[in-house]
């Protein structure tokens, strides 16, 4: 492809993204395919010569589109939104194009700094204190890794990365059964163990840690000879928005000198509104959070931010110096690739700079407060019609809801039926979560251009299409 060719192939990318979030409304927003279809329409070989650009591009229309999930559909109201605000595109577009690796400050200047600048405009917008460094790391995944990879050198004195776990006393990490699974990943990774993951009870509306029993666990741990290492709070957990009193779970960690981690990973961005902050009261006691700007905010996927209180204890953990990675002559800078498992880095401050600029926070605030008024206003209808159930309430714009099966059905049975066939008419998507055991129907608003219309168009799918099952 010469020069004149990526620029008419650019033009029309360009043009057909803009055609595509244009029309998508009149999209389903689930595609209408069975396991198999798409593997069983592309070539079983590779192609041994060059193909014309026109009848890729085809393909990717006939055979690609037609089996994608729209994530960026007004109705989509499943899992956590993904948000890819048309702003944030272009700004990937430019970074595409300019295919930098920004692992360290000299392989791209402009990447770090910007990055630095970035993340400080956040920190100030969600209303964290001065203090508070951070770095923007792929997905929420891999920032409770560095955290629960920080804990155990804490714990360990700095060994583990030296002598392995062998030999050394047992770590312990301390969670509520609301946390995300990415929670289990990391101390499998970690070499800490599932079995040293404990899991503290919860009680009220929110699903809160119990942090007497908390304590409680921490102390019999340590009589019984183990190391507690850290803790793991939730602010807006993935089933049911589970959230811990973070104040309290701070002052537990505090008197036993364990390490803090917040995952805030979706509810996050919603700190952006001052009345939604007493949901995180205490987490500028933390010793690290993370919230994914690419959900709910509009930065196109991926983009997380990792907040760190101590971003020397992070880079002690991860950061490996060899000669050739050395910036020679330059004191005090940052290379934030010392920050994060992976060498290598994308530009990921450039579409949350163009964002930011471009939106305003004022206009993200309405947003987001748009959603959370949508979300309750539909929780209460769904409440007042016969035969609905309100699971669990609005935590922001997220609530859980279950359907009174008819005589002689089965009710978790007949909720599953129901989210199936609601995600199979292609008019909204749903997911179904479990709660106290039993099969409950998620829906959370949060999708960047989602209107009231969107969300009354979700209760007449889901009335319509319970009465038809029953």
């Amino acid at each position: 492809m010469n020069n004149d060719d990526f620029r008419q192939w650019s033009h029309r990318a360009a043009e057909w993204g803009a055609d595509y979030r244009n029309n998508l409304r009149e999209r389903p927003v689930r595609p209408r395919v069975e396991p198999g279809d798409i593997f069983r329409s592309i070539e079983a070989s590779p192609p041994e010569d060059p193909e014309p650009m026109d009848r890729i591009f085809a393909d990717f229309e006939a055979k690609i589109v037609p089996g994608m999930t729209h994530w960026q559909h007004p109705r989509f109201f499943a899992y956590f939104p993904a948000n890819a605000a048309p702003v944030s595109v272009v700004a990937e577009y430019l970074v595409s194009a300019m295919a930098a690796q920004c692992m360290l400050w000299q392989t791209s200047p402009a990447a770090t700094e910007l990055e630095t600048r970035t993340v400080d405009w956040m920190r100030q917008a969600l209303g964290l204190p001065e203090g508070f460094s951070g770095v923007i790391q792929d997905s929420a995944s891999s920032a409770t890794l560095n955290a629960v990879l920080t804990m155990r050198e804490r714990g360990l004195d700095w060994q583990g990365n030296k002598k392995g776990l062998a030999g050394q006393e047992r770590l312990r990490v301390y969670c509520s059964d609301q946390v995300h699974t990415s929670i289990d990943r990391a101390i499998w990774v970690s070499g800490i163990g599932e079995d040293n993951l404990v899991r503290i009870p919860v009680a009220g509306r929110f699903r809160a840690m119990d942090t007497a029993a908390l304590e409680a666990a921490i102390i019999a741990d340590r009589k019984a000879g183990m190391l507690p290492a850290g803790i793991v709070a939730s602010v807006g957990g993935t089933s049911t928005g589970g959230t811990d009193d973070i104040a309290a779970v701070a002052t537990v960690a505090g008197r036993h000198g364990l390490y803090l981690h917040v995952d805030a990973a979706w509810a996050g961005s919603a700190m952006i509104c001052p009345e939604f902050r007493h949901f995180w009261a205490g987490a500028e006691l933390a010793d690290s959070i993370v919230f994914n700007p690419h959900k709910w905010l509009g930065a196109q996927f991926d983009c997380s931010i990792q907040f760190i209180r101590q971003p020397e204890d992070l880079v002690r953990t991860l950061a490996i110096k060899p000669e050739f990675l050395k910036t020679h002559g330059r004191d005090g800078i940052i290379n934030y690739s010392e920050w994060s498992v992976p060498l290598g880095r994308r530009f990921r401050a450039l579409k949350l700079w163009f964002l930011l600029r471009a939106h305003g926070l004022e206009n993200l605030r309405a947003m987001i407060r748009n959603h959370v008024a949508w979300s309750e206003g539909l929780a209460a209808r769904l409440a007042g019609e016969p035969d609905f159930e309100i699971v669990t309430e609005p935590m922001l714009s997220l609530f859980s809801f279950r359907h009174a099966a008819p005589t002689g059905a089965e009710p978790d049975s007949h909720n599953l039926r129901l989210v199936n066939a609601i995600n199979d008419d292609g008019r909204i998507y749903l997911t179904q979560t479990s709660v106290n055991g039993r099969v409950a129907i998620r829906f959370q608003v949060g999708q960047f251009e989602a209107t009231a219309a969107d969300v009354d168009s979700a209760f007449a799918v889901i009335t319509e299409i319970a009465r038809s099952l029953t």
